[in-house]
């Protein structure tokens, strides 16, 4: 089965309004997916809706609050309700400290809150399903920013986001349920609109979200760019160390992301 014949899927899309979330909407709802798109505007999210699916039928809007456990309970109950069984959870709500330094933000926390509690508690309601079932799919965004290290509290988040995935595919080998991270560099987005660098599309990652459903990998780095650029931070932090010096505190310098 190649990706562009996976079969179709009930999707619950978190973060679906913007960015990554609004592009993997638009190429999921292409290769025809039910859609149960969540995020916290509520109008762009109904709007988004009527453009990729103006009968109703197969996307379905649910505004959502994905640090509130009332909230994320009701996203998937409201799922099921409309299309039943969730087959696949894409976690891809994420935030960062948007200007200056994380330590002089009112609440650097939020990040943890958004980027890895609500990616882990929303995963612990659609388990049990998919358990009984012995199939489903969880789909985490992380971030390159989760093997090269640049913002202390992002990074933390996307680490531990990184950890978990490549834990939780472990702990449920055989069981039918299959695990994917996809760790984008930058790509435009609001998240990176002050950054100064040249930048593909959202594109890239919502066609790397949409392929896993149909071909399953443990983890895609997009654009490939970055794939060696993560082995490099690794293998001789050095390089690294001068990166972060030359361009990212210069940013921070400036007040910008």
């Amino acid at each position: 089965m190649t990706s562009t014949q996976a079969k179709r899927q009930v999707v619950i899309l978190t973060g679906a309004s913007s960015g990554i979330g609004r592009a993997t909407a638009h190429e999921l709802a292409r290769r025809g997916h039910t859609l149960v798109l969540a995020a916290r505007r509520e109008g762009t999210l109904a709007s988004l809706a009527r453009e990729l699916d103006p009968s109703g039928s197969r996307v379905l809007a649910v505004p959502t609050d994905v640090t509130e456990g009332d909230s994320r309970r009701a996203l998937i109950e409201t799922a099921r309700e409309h299309f039943g069984p969730v087959d696949v959870l894409v976690n891809n709500a994420g935030v960062t400290v948007e200007r200056g330094w994380w330590w002089d933000d009112p609440d650097p926390l939020r990040v943890l809150r958004v980027n890895l509690e609500s990616p882990i508690e929303l995963t612990r309601l659609v388990l049990p399903e998919m358990r009984s079932r012995k199939s489903g799919h969880i789909v985490n965004i992380g971030s390159v920013a989760g093997r090269a290290a640049t913002n202390g509290i992002y990074s933390a988040s996307k680490f531990g986001l990184r950890g978990f995935s490549l834990a939780l595919r472990r702990e449920l080998l055989g069981t039918g349920v299959t695990v994917s991270l996809i760790a984008p560099g930058f790509v435009r987005s609001e998240m990176t609109r002050a950054a100064r660098l040249p930048m593909p599309g959202p594109e890239v990652v919502a066609r790397a979200v949409a392929d896993v459903l149909g071909r399953p990998q443990r983890e895609v780095t997009v654009p490939r760019v970055y794939r060696p650029l993560a082995f490099l931070d690794h293998a001789l932090p050095g390089v690294g160390d001068w990166i972060v010096r030359r361009i990212i505190r210069r940013r921070y310098a400036h007040g910008e992301r």
